[in-house]
């Protein structure tokens, strides 16, 4: 079987296990996919260790800031030992999108993170129409919502 059908394969099982999802972040707001129905969901799996999340942490806030009345930006932090220091990075990078402490059971909502970052798409309808390993950037995912609006 050929890799592209395998991840369209991998994309429709979890799109068809990814139908909702109860996050709540660290300021002890809830997060429900259902709640943002008629707007594009970004969650996105990070660490503060890790050089790709962090080179996509300015492109996620640039999409939060610009794109509030069409997409959700959701940061869902992982494999991290103290939330102090997690919180206090996501305030020193000036990160303004909702910032989820995670492990695998808020990993286990969403999908599989076989490698961070980590990032799922939710289109308006709540159907979750993308997933990618590794780094993306603002235009990517501008890109993406043009072509599949």
């Amino acid at each position: 079987m050929s890799k592209r059908i395998l991840a369209v394969l991998l994309l429709s099982i979890l799109a068809t296990a990814a139908q909702a999802f109860t996050l709540t972040d660290s300021t002890g707001k809830v997060h429900r996919l259902a709640d943002y129905k008629g707007k594009w969901v970004l969650v996105n799996f990070w660490a503060t260790w890790c050089p790709p999340c962090l080179e996509e942490i300015p492109d996620l806030i640039a999409l939060h800031e610009s794109k509030k009345n069409k997409l959700a930006v959701i940061g869902v932090a992982m494999e991290y030992q103290d939330p102090k220091y997690v919180l206090d990075f996501a305030d020193q990078q000036m990160i303004s999108y909702p910032i989820v402490l995670g492990n695998s059971a808020v990993a286990k909502q969403i999908g599989p993170v076989r490698g961070l970052p980590t990032t799922y798409l939710f289109n308006p309808q709540g159907k979750m129409v993308a997933y990618n390993v590794g780094a993306l950037s603002r235009a990517d995912v501008e890109k993406y919502i043009s072509a599949n609006k």
